[in-house]
């Protein structure tokens, strides 16, 4: 390996999926779909971790991006939950609606603009979140190791785009 060449985990990244696509112009490289192997990439990992939060066992992935981002303390309202979980607004009615039956999370209104609702976690999601986010977050070491030292560039780059 040359020192310009990232350190990959050979067994993260045989998990992970390969993305280099065959050569077909003669090339010594490997031609790579970008667009191709980060959805490739992105669906293995969601498909990990929704084997570990879907129910039984969990919410189901939306619902746990927004429990995990609940997990910070803070009341969010529905339009920041709707972003970070990455669902539209309808959706995530539904979803909060779901997870407030279970009593995982409530709703209050916002003490400075009482025309808005803010999302909190109740005692039994921070329960959930305990026992679900250690096993969430070996699958993102993995990922991590699996990019290997550059791991924190390449993802900062990621959240750029």
């Amino acid at each position: 390996m040359s020192p310009a060449e990232p350190h990959v985990d050979a067994p993260a990244a045989s998990r992970l999926g390969s993305a280099a696509e065959p050569c077909t112009d003669n090339s010594a490289e490997p031609r790579i779909d970008t667009a191709a192997a980060l959805g490739r990439a992105a669906h293995r990992v969601e498909r990990r971790i929704d084997d570990l939060v879907r129910p039984p066992h969990g919410p189901g992935l939306d619902a746990w991006r927004v429990l995990d981002l609940l997990a910070d303390g803070d009341g969010h309202p529905m339009s920041e939950i709707a972003g970070h979980a990455m669902v539209p607004a309808p959706t995530l009615t539904k979803i909060v609606d779901r997870l407030v039956e279970r009593g995982l999370v409530y709703r209050r209104p916002d003490e400075i603009d009482r025309r808005r609702v803010l999302v909190l976690i109740a005692a039994r999601g921070w329960t959930l979140h305990g026992e679900l986010a250690p096993r969430v977050a070996a699958v993102e070491r993995e990922v991590r190791d699996a990019l290997g030292a550059d791991a924190a560039r390449v993802l900062a780059a990621l959240a750029r785009l």
